[in-house]
């Protein structure tokens, strides 16, 4: 892919292209590999996430959209909380061309190490419009508290 500017004002009143090459192109068009996301291949599915803290717990969202709640996998081992599933592929029909095919599907595991203030046996899943919410209590004692002054 090539990015091209315009530049008018360079005195001789001509418009003059400059062309930009993006240096990664090649090796994502020819190998399918893109150095900024390692060896994952441009075809894998791989949800985001969003990880927020509450005061009383943390939050974690997840978009995955097309992923059935039968196909998700969620436990927690060892103070180590994992994410994984699915989405298939829609099956395509012999004699339909794809002039663009951009989705993606495949399987996906996430793995959020919880800090010590996190309860393991307080976590509640919810999968709603294609984002699955998940919240980690946290402990009482983690909890901030008011200590009242003794008169």
């Amino acid at each position: 892919m090539s990015l091209v500017r315009n530049s008018s004002g360079n005195g001789n009143g001509g418009n003059q292209a400059v062309r930009y090459r993006d240096p990664f192109s090649m090796a994502r068009e020819l190998l399918s590999w893109d150095p900024l996301f390692g060896a994952r291949p441009a075809s894998a599915f791989a949800p985001a996430f969003e990880v927020k803290e509450t005061n009383e717990a943390f939050v974690l969202k997840a978009d995955v959209p097309g992923v059935a709640e039968s196909d998700l996998d969620i436990n927690v081992h060892n103070n180590v909380l994992s994410v994984s599933g699915s989405r298939q592929a829609e099956e395509r029909k012999e004699g339909e061309s794809y002039a663009l095919y951009e989705r993606q599907f495949g399987s996906f595991t996430r793995s959020f190490s919880l800090p010590d203030m996190a309860d393991g046996e307080r976590i509640d899943a919810h999968l709603a419009n294609g984002v699955l919410t998940l919240t980690v209590g946290k402990k009482a004692e983690a909890k901030p508290r008011k200590i009242a002054l003794k008169k």
